[in-house]
């Protein structure tokens, strides 16, 4: 079976965006980058590709130019086990970067993220009908997501 991976495109930042991811993950590295020759667009010797490893997930990163943008119809899920960690991911990386709703943010580089609690889908699929809409419209109104709230909107009682 063949090996999937990401590839995300960027005009000139691909080394500072696999720098900073694998600051921000645990069992994160670069492994490689690759030069630009002669043949390839942009200058020569300057870094083409960068693959590295996102808390062991291998993405590969090409600095091509401002021909493509990144854009949120691809994102990558940070599953967290609770608030802490969703507070942790969503302040790494959200510093220079910009925020969006339901747990949704686009980092500095423009690469699109959702910080999402485990909570979050024990909420809204959880056997309670109502308790799931209450939990779905709860965060409807939040941008990064609060598991209290989650919690305290499925089980019906009042948000503060």
């Amino acid at each position: 079976m063949p090996k999937i991976h990401p590839f995300l495109w960027f005009d000139n930042q691909a080394r500072p965006a696999a720098e900073f991811y694998v600051s921000v993950f645990p069992n994160s590295k670069i492994l490689t980058d690759l030069p630009n020759a002669e043949a390839a667009p942009g200058p020569t010797g300057e870094v083409m590709v960068v693959d590295f490893e996102i808390d062991g997930q291998r993405v590969t990163a090409l600095n091509g130019g401002p021909v493509y943008k990144l854009n949120p119809s691809f994102s990558f899920v940070i599953d967290c086990k609770d608030q802490a960690e969703v507070d942790y991911y969503w302040d790494k990386l959200l510093d220079g970067g910009q925020p969006s709703q339901c747990g949704w943010l686009t980092d500095r580089f423009g690469l699109s993220w959702q910080v999402v609690p485990k909570a979050l889908f024990e909420c809204i699929g959880g056997p309670d009908a109502a308790g799931r809409e209450r939990a779905m419209a709860a965060m409807m109104q939040m941008v990064k997501l609060d598991v209290a709230k989650l919690k305290a909107a499925y089980a019906g009682e009042a948000v503060a």
